[in-house]
Parts: C-alpha cells; structure tokens; sequence
C-alpha cells in the first residue's frame, strides 16, 4: 500500500500549484494589489481604491501657470467566490500525494481554473483599442500591428503578452515555425498553454476559453449619428439618432472626426479615437473611454464628438461573431485574491497562497457514511484598469 501522507497542507499546496498553472491570462496580469486586502483581512465585497497615474500639460515660455494635482483612481471589488466541493471516502485517504492528486485534485482545479479564468477574461470586453482584420486570416502581421496599438498607447516594451484562440494560435504558429528557441527561462516559467517568445512579446500563450464576441444588430456603416455635441470632458453617453437597430456591450465603434490624441503632446494622431460600449443599447449609448477634448487627461481633439457626425462600428457586421485574440501589458489588468478565513471545529482547515493566488481548503467527517465533505475556494476580484494598454485582435479565422 502506498505511504499516507495526505496532510491539509500537502493537499492544500497541491491544489495552488495546480490552480496556478493553468491560469496563463491571469497569471499574466497585475497582482501587485493582493497584500492590500490581505491587511486588512479581506472578505466579500470589500473594495480597492487604486490611484492612477497623474496628467499634467506643459506649457510653452517663460510665464508660469500652476497645476493643481488632480488624482483619479478605479475601484476594484472583490467580488466573486467560487469553489469545487467533493466528497471523499476512506479508501481514497490511503492514497499517496501523487495518485491523489491525479485522481481527484487534479480534475478539480482543471475546472475551477477554467471557470475563474473565463470569469477574468471578461475584461477583455472593456477595452476599446481593437485591429480589425475582419475578412482575412490571423497572421504575424496581425500580432505585430495589435503590438503597434501598445506601443502608441505608451506601453511598456517588457511585460507584453499576446494571448490566442486556438484557431488564431495555429496560424501564427504556421505564420512563426523556426523563430521561437526554446530557453532554460521559458522552461523554467512553464504554465499551461505557453508558445514562446517572440514579435516583441515576453510571452504568447494559447487559451481555450478566448470565445467569440456576438455584435449588435447595427451593421458596420451604422445608419446613426451623434445626436447633440459630447465635448464635455468626462463625458460617457452620446445620444444617437438615424436608426433603430442595437449595440451589445462590449462593440467597438469610432465617430467621423473623432481623432486620437498623442497621450502626452495633446497633438492629434489622425487615427480615429475608438470607443466600446459598456451597456445594451439602441439610441442611448454609454461608453468607454471616458472622452476629454482638453486638459492633461485630453485623449481626443478638441471637436469630440461633432453633431451629425457618423457612427462607424468597428470589427464586425450586424449579429457578427467577433473571434477575437488579445495582446496586452501586464497593467492592462488586475486580479487579486484574499484568504478567507478558516473554521474551527472541523476535520481539516488550511489555505495556501502560490504567486498571489489564496486557496483554502475546508474537510468535515461524515458520521453516517464515513465520507469526508470537502470544499475548495478562491475569494478573488478583478478590474481593466489601464484598458488603454491592451488592444483586441479580430480576424474571421
């Protein structure tokens, strides 16, 4: 028979590591931010105030003209539990760490993995920056022109992951045969799904749960248009008029005369500024980012949105599938996590924390069956918030 030696926390670790390995988009994120809770001791609910960086505007000569320092920041909740619970039987507790692991835990994390992983991936519907290759196939060229959105939008050139549908993965590879080298560093920072390194990216990664984004009934020449100037700085609803279809949140859409701004000389780009939408609508349409036409947070020329001006929906047709990849820097998002604290009175109570990622483990007995109940959780949360750091690719295949 094999050795006994399935501790709580031989479990409990078992688990993290698991859980932590098949996580590639948010273990490609920001999670600085997990200490923060982990101080003041976390639960559901609580919220994060995270600072954002300061703007200012620079000014031409010899007259000086005093700023006032105007912080912003962006609330991150933790939110969101979710668990495996299992039962065990006495048979199964004489199994060694391996075997059980193998049998139980690991088939366990797999889907718990993939259900917090798709949870996170929603944020990818916040960001506005979109290549549309609508019509034609994934390619190199697809990934380095999404790498070009980053770095107009002043990313970082470290830290930048570019993460594949399956579909979209294949042809890059095809597209990419004899540029990757494989390396000690990749083989030592192995997680599920990685490709390799390359086209300006630290790390590519293939991930299953990128799925599809279903447009609105607008079709890409729209019929609407903006109804009433939005120039107002802050501003994030326009009223539209000309047509009665819809807009699913999560489409991407640019406005005629709409034009980018350089994030730090204010000068235009002459690249439409886009913007996705945040809620269902028809006529009244709320969106992100928030535009400012002047001033230090200025992201768009000083016109905004004009009267009558048209509404171009951008990606995708009416009731298009968007198949999407995405590339981003890791401040692009954060995902943060936060132990729950454990009973008294049971079996078994552990948690593990492995790179930023709590995990506890609860175990009770049975009387009646000699069975041993068990739950894993993870308390976790997540918000875009530097969305302008990631870009969407959409390419039909």
């Amino acid at each position: 028979m094999a050795n006994t030696i399935l501790t709580p926390t031989a479990v409990t670790r078992k688990a993290a590591m698991i859980l932590h390995q098949k996580l590639n988009f948010i273990g490609s994120i920001d999670r600085q931010y997990d200490d923060s809770f982990a101080r003041k001791g976390a639960k559901i609910g609580d919220t994060l105030k995270i600072r954002m960086p300061n703007e200012y505007t620079v000014r031409t000569g010899m007259n000086m003209s005093a700023q006032n320092t105007s912080e912003t920041s962006v609330d991150l909740t933790m939110a969101t539990v979710k668990g495996v619970d299992m039962n065990f039987t006495s048979d199964e507790l004489t199994l060694d760490i391996d075997d059980f692991s193998e049998r139980i835990i690991e088939p366990a994390m797999s889907v718990l993995a993939a259900n917090i992983e798709a949870d996170a991936l929603s944020m990818r519907t916040q960001v506005y920056n979109l290549y549309d290759g609508d019509a034609a196939a994934f390619s190199f060229t697809s990934a380095s022109t999404a790498r070009q959105i980053l770095s107009d939008n002043l990313a970082p050139m470290s830290q930048r992951t570019l993460l594949m549908n399956t579909g979209h993965s294949t042809k890059f590879q095809i597209d990419t045969k004899g540029l990757f080298h494989d390396s000690e560093a990749i083989k030592k920072q192995y997680r599920d799904g990685i490709i390799g390194r390359t086209a300006g990216f630290e790390n590519i990664y293939e991930n299953t749960l990128l799925l599809p984004h279903q447009t609105g009934t607008a079709a890409k020449t729209t019929s609407y248009t903006i109804s009433g100037a939005v120039t107002t700085n802050g501003s994030v609803a326009a009223t539209l008029t000309g047509a009665a279809t819809t807009f699913k949140a999560g489409d991407v859409f640019t406005v005629a005369g709409c034009y980018r701004v350089h994030p730090e000389t204010k000068v235009s780009t002459g690249v439409l500024q886009q913007f996705v939408v945040t809620a269902d609508c028809t006529t009244a349409m709320t969106f992100t980012p928030a535009l400012y036409t002047s001033g230090p947070r200025q992201n768009v020329v000083a016109a905004g949105m004009a009267n009558s001006s048209a509404v171009v929906k951008v990606g995708a047709g009416a009731s298009e599938t968007l198949t999407e990849s995405l590339v981003y820097h890791k401040s692009a998002f954060a995902f943060v996590t936060a132990d729950l604290p454990l009973p008294e009175g049971v079996d078994w109570a552990r948690r593990e924390v492995v790179d930023g990622i709590s995990v506890s483990l609860v175990r009770d007995f049975q009387v009646s069956d000699r069975s041993f109940p068990c739950r894993l959780d993870v308390l976790y949360g997540y918000k875009a918030i530097r969305p302008q750091l990631a870009a969407r690719i959409h390419n039909d295949a």
